[in-house]
């Protein structure tokens, strides 16, 4: 458990996808660059199995934007999508909003 003030120090935004490619040499790994509005940045996400990386180029996504920097398979990962965990499909499902929002709304 933590109380309402740590929780309050996670910063949730939209981002928009702007280029996601496979990894190369790494199965379940795909490089996503995303507009957060006011700049652009790299995650490097493990989804390849499940989405491919051209249904993802324009798509609104869920990102952690204040996580440190994680080097991933040789490739800076600067934040992580959000995603719930499908257990009867044992596949991941990205979280998106409801209606097309600007690239770094807040969540709230």
């Amino acid at each position: 458990m933590i109380n309402f003030e740590e929780f309050k120090k996670i910063d949730l935004r939209v981002a928009k996808v702007i280029t996601a490619e496979k990894v190369e040499g790494a199965e379940k790994l795909l490089k996503l660059q995303i507009d957060l509005g006011d700049e652009k940045r790299q995650i490097v996400a493990g989804i390849a199995q499940f989405y491919q990386p051209e249904d993802l180029i324009g798509r609104e996504i869920i990102v952690v934007v204040n996580l440190e920097p994680k080097v991933v398979f040789g490739l800076e990962s600067q934040g992580m999508l959000l995603a719930a965990e499908d257990k009867n499909q044992k596949e991941p499902v990205l979280l998106i909003p409801d209606k097309e929002v600007p690239p770094g709304t807040k969540i709230c």
